[in-house]
């Protein structure tokens, strides 16, 4: 398990629970080591540095990459997810074992609303989503125990910032609302990228995103429902926020050949728990 931090963790730790013998890497060591407490073994390692394949277990079934970058910074993104995968892919390929690369749906670019499938070209839209995309294909590449989960925008137990965001009028109607967003609860998201390790197929790429991608206007206006306030609405003449159209994930395709089922098919059922309940 490379990268544990709260995807990662959550990750480990169901596969833990089910049995599995989970080494979990980390660049800080001092954090590496309460990883004792969810049930693994702790790794402190930079998986950029030149030695860093000397120190990876040999006896491998799988591996999952969850590493993220240190900083926004284009030189932390290379070590990140091109060498630091690039050790990944080495050690998959010693031990002949799997490796799952979860990634972002931030590849794809502004849009104007379109779909994207998981088969749909990528069009990264800054230096850090060229950096994703060669990512991908570095996993992806020709002969290599590789396969894909691209995440949608990720919420659940801990992370739920959505909220104070609508609550505080950070996240408001007005300009851009139109602009669609994508979700994956933690839970749904665990469960793909296990899936994507235990019977997922060399060279493929899956999409952990829910059924239900929704407009701007109707995620703020469901939050403020429950919250008994008034939609929050931006200044007149502010800036628009977001991408013009924003792009509908779809993951059919992924569930159905993973034999995935969405315990949150979109964002009303996962953020319900973390708000008051209808009236």
């Amino acid at each position: 398990m490379a990268g544990c931090g709260w995807l990662g963790t959550a990750i480990a730790r169901a596969l833990a629970a089910r049995g599995d013998r989970v080494t979990a890497v980390r660049r800080d060591g001092g954090r590496a080591a309460l990883l004792a407490a969810e049930g693994v073994r702790p790794l402190a390692l930079d998986l950029a540095s030149p030695s860093a394949l000397d120190h990876l277990p040999r006896d491998l079934d799988g591996l999952v990459a969850c590493q993220a970058a240190a900083s926004r910074d284009l030189a932390a993104y290379r070590r990140a997810y091109l060498d630091a995968n690039g050790t990944l892919i080495s050690a998959a390929a010693r031990a002949g074992a799997p490796l799952v690369y979860t990634g972002s749906t931030g590849v794809f670019g502004r849009s104007d609303g379109r779909e994207v499938f998981e088969g749909t070209a990528t069009e990264p839209d800054s230096p850090e989503a060229g950096i994703l995309a060669a990512a991908e294909a570095l996993v992806l590449g020709e002969g290599r125990m590789g396969r894909l989960v691209r995440l949608s925008g990720l919420y659940g137990p801990g992370r739920t910032s959505i909220i104070e965001r609508v609550r505080s009028g950070a996240l408001a109607l007005g300009p851009g609302d139109g602009a669609f967003m994508n979700f994956c609860h933690l839970e749904d998201a665990v469960a793909a990228v296990l899936a994507a390790l235990d019977r997922g197929r060399p060279g493929a790429i899956y999409h952990a995103s829910d059924a239900q991608p929704a407009r701007r206007r109707e995620v703020i206006e469901f939050i403020a429902g429950r919250l008994r306030m008034a939609p929050p609405r931006t200044a007149a003449g502010a800036a628009t926020v977001g991408e013009p159209g924003g792009r509908r994930v779809r993951g059919e395709a992924t569930r159905a050949e993973l034999g995935l089922a969405l315990r949150y098919p979109s964002f009303r059922e996962g953020l319900a728990v973390h708000l008051p309940a209808a009236r």
